[in-house]
């Protein structure tokens, strides 16, 4: 059972949240499971404004896993456009075909079930089994995590991820009541992203600044372990992969080399990122030096 300072902390955010609840369209009462899922896909590591175009124009198009799993998959990397990490549209689609396959076409509630499908690990997994079909498990994302750090463990930052340590973190202030614990994993999200963030906390406006244990500390420097930073963007092997996704969505045919080196200037550095591409299923050899979205 959660402890009387994890009780008083769900209850402060739950009620905060009933009317600080940014209106999300996959938070919507109606919305499917499948929806969702596609949500909790594009959410990794993509900013919400980004998200919300590129999802409603999915869902209009594929409302279902059965109507994206019968289109190619070049069409899902295409529709995911400028998202970022177009692996996930791969993924997708391929656990849209799993879904049709192993589960008549309806989006799976157990959590081993959902683990199983591709591209699907242990945080989105438990936020399709919470948010879509209101079973108690702990969910954990960057946002949960420093606002666990912060209020609960007094340090300005989140250690670096463990899987074991952030959902047990959690599951210690998880409300025992399942739709209160949907509540809180969402509220709890809600307020590292909104509230407590990560450059410039509002904790005047917070709802749980007095129990908070980083603020009656007098608010500490970090002085923890970092998880590595990842290299700037400009000029790096990533947006080379980009700039060739970009073609390749655009061209709708196989893209020839020599058009793609007229897109970069560092032979080395293209041949490295159309391998990765490669590599990933993302780029398919056309057998006449060319490159072209996967079809099958």
């Amino acid at each position: 059972m959660p402890s009387e300072t994890a009780t008083s902390i769900a209850g402060a955010l739950d009620e905060w949240f009933a009317d600080a609840a940014r209106p999300l369209p996959w938070r919507a009462a109606d919305v499917s499971p499948w929806a969702v899922l596609v949500s909790e896909f594009m959410l990794q590591q993509t900013q919400v404004a980004r998200v919300l175009p590129r999802w409603e124009a999915w869902m209009a198009r594929w409302p279902t896993p059965a109507s994206l799993a019968a289109e190619p998959p070049a069409e899902a990397v295409r529709a995911w456009d400028r998202l970022g990490y177009p692996r996930r549209a791969l993924w997708l689609h391929r656990a849209a075909a799993e879904i049709v396959e192993r589960h008549g076409g309806e989006v799976p509630h157990d959590l081993d079930a959902l683990l199983a499908l591709q591209g699907v690990g242990p945080y989105t997994a438990r936020a399709v089994a919470a948010f879509a079909f209101g079973v108690r498990h702990p969910v954990v994302d960057t946002n949960t995590r420093r606002m666990i750090a912060r209020a609960v463990a007094g340090h300005a930052e989140a250690a670096p991820p463990s899987i074991a340590r952030d959902l047990a973190a959690m599951g210690a202030l998880l409300p025992a009541d399942a739709r209160e614990a949907r509540v809180f994993n969402a509220a709890a999200m809600e307020l590292g992203a909104t509230v407590c963030t990560a450059r410039t906390p509002r904790c005047d406006e917070c709802p749980i600044s007095s129990q908070c244990a980083w603020r009656a500390a007098g608010y500490p420097a970090y002085t923890g372990t970092r998880k590595a930073v990842q290299a700037r963007f400009e000029g790096s092997d990533r947006q080379v992969r980009g700039i060739v996704m970009r073609e390749l969505r655009a061209a709708h045919r196989p893209v020839s080399r020599a058009e793609l080196e007229r897109t970069w200037p560092d032979a080395a550095q293209l041949d490295r990122a159309v391998a990765g591409l490669v590599a990933d299923g993302l780029a398919v050899p056309d057998g006449h030096g060319g490159y072209g979205l996967p079809h099958a």
